[in-house]
């Protein structure tokens, strides 16, 4: 199971990249354009934070299969090669991911909503697909379910392609995804947070140093007491 980071900001990816074992990070155009910044200055930061063995998705913005090409050889000449050029599963997004994957390009099919949508991305050479289980939930569908029946049909006929849930609002749905095996998920800041977080385990914290104090003095360490 997989854990990527859903976000540009830099400097959160570099305290969880210090603290976590995470696989990589997943950007798009709307998180790139709320940080305001250059963004291939955006991304190249981040390549530099998680280095080139983790995985860094970038998402292309053309919609002809021509033009997806251009954008991905270019992200991938900024980025290095162990860059996975995200492509929103329409037609032509369908041609280009066949296309890159015939050259060896890593391709995420983002946008997915349902699991047809995923099997076709599969079929065209998609290393993952990006169900968003969230987005789903709120037009009265069940993302998790989604995902359960992505991650059946690609068991069921032997496709290498994984599931990359993403689109979450909590820790629940994160935890969902999980149970129906999906091969991956990347969450936001404030779910990242949540998912590593417990009252009781601060508390418990809190109760070993109280008791240690009250023996071996206000301060004290394993090693000084």
């Amino acid at each position: 199971m997989k854990i990527l980071l859903d976000t540009a900001n830099a400097a959160y990816i570099k305290k969880i990249n210090d603290l976590f074992p995470i696989d990589g990070v997943t950007t798009n155009p709307s998180i790139l354009a709320k940080n305001g910044k250059p963004f291939m200055e955006v991304l190249q930061e981040i390549r530099s934070i998680i280095g080139p063995d983790r995985t860094l998705h970038a998402q292309v913005l053309s919609q002809t299969a021509e033009e997806i090409l251009t954008e991905a050889n270019y992200l991938i000449s900024k980025l290095g090669a162990n860059t996975f050029i995200k492509i929103p599963v329409i037609p032509e997004g369908y041609k280009a991911m066949r296309l890159l994957h015939e050259k060896g390009v890593k391709v995420t099919a983002t946008a997915v909503f349902t699991a047809q949508q995923a099997l076709m991305a599969a079929r065209a050479g998609a290393n993952y697909v990006a169900p968003y289980v969230n987005r789903i939930d709120n037009i009265s569908g069940d993302g998790v379910q989604v995902v359960a029946d992505i991650a059946h049909i690609f068991e069921s006929f032997g496709f290498a392609t994984e599931v990359l849930a993403a689109s979450f609002k909590n820790v629940d749905q994160v935890q969902k995804c999980c149970l129906v095996k999906a091969h991956a998920v990347t969450v936001s800041e404030d779910v990242f947070d949540s998912l590593t977080k417990h009252p009781l385990t601060d508390w418990s914290v809190n109760k070993f140093v109280e008791d240690w104090e009250a023996v071996y003095g206000k301060g004290t360490k394993v090693s000084n007491a």
